[in-house]
């Protein structure tokens, strides 16, 4: 499966075997997790065979059970916090997918003050994906037409196409897809446009537009 396979497959799970996590799948994704630090800043971490930050009230109202593994999404605090979340926690949760887990984003329903991570000073953690062997594979979100999450000034180019096409399928928060991407003068721009953690989002939209583009364009350029 390659991260296009992912992205088509990947839908959000809350409810999950008890399977454990096989080593070399635990192996990998945090050989993932490990990358996407190096590279970002960020200070995700895997946690593993932990029940409580879903238990109670919240993972009920949630709808989650069985969720023993999740995947902390913190990092040092600053204005580009959230969306750096968004972008680098995708390519996870994509990873994810590839590894054959599954996941779920989780801002509100978990038990943040039993959720089992270390925070160094000035970071914060701003919210979780629930990871493991998903009882169903989900089923697709519906989405807004292409037209009302974008504007393109002239012509449509087939890579600018490709990628709104990946952005429809991104997760956001209850499905809100509060975003809108532009193309003028050659130049590519997403915004978010309000709702709950929409910059968390819009870092969701900008990874999965990059691949949808398939390196036509990037948003977040590596050094």
């Amino acid at each position: 499966m390659d991260v296009m396979q992912a992205i088509q497959a990947r839908h959000s799970v809350r409810c999950y075997t008890e399977r454990a996590i096989e080593k070399e799948v635990r192996t990998a994704l945090e050989a993932e997790i490990a990358a996407c630090n190096a590279e970002s800043g960020l200070h995700m971490q895997l946690v593993t065979d932990e029940p409580e930050a879903f238990t109670g009230l919240l993972a009920h109202y949630g709808k989650f059970s069985g969720v023993r593994n999740y995947i902390v999404l913190a990092g040092p605090k600053g204005a580009g916090l959230e969306e750096k979340v968004g972008y680098y926690g995708e390519r996870v949760a994509l990873r994810a997918q590839m590894l054959g887990l599954n996941t779920c984003w989780v801002a509100l329903t978990f038990r943040r003050g039993k959720t089992r991570c270390v925070l160094e000073q000035g970071e914060k953690l701003v919210c979780v994906l629930a990871v493991g062997y998903g009882c169903t594979q989900g089923v697709p979100h519906k989405s807004k037409p292409m037209e009302k999450l974008c504007r393109v000034t002239g012509p449509m180019p087939v890579w600018f196409r490709n990628g709104m096409e990946a952005a429809l399928l991104a997760p956001t928060a209850v499905n809100q897809q509060k975003f809108c991407i532009t193309l003028a003068d050659g130049a590519v721009r997403a915004a978010a446009t309000g709702g709950f953690y929409d910059k968390v989002d819009l870092g969701i939209v900008k990874y999965h537009f990059e691949q949808g583009a398939g390196g036509a364009y990037v948003f977040h350029k590596k050094d």
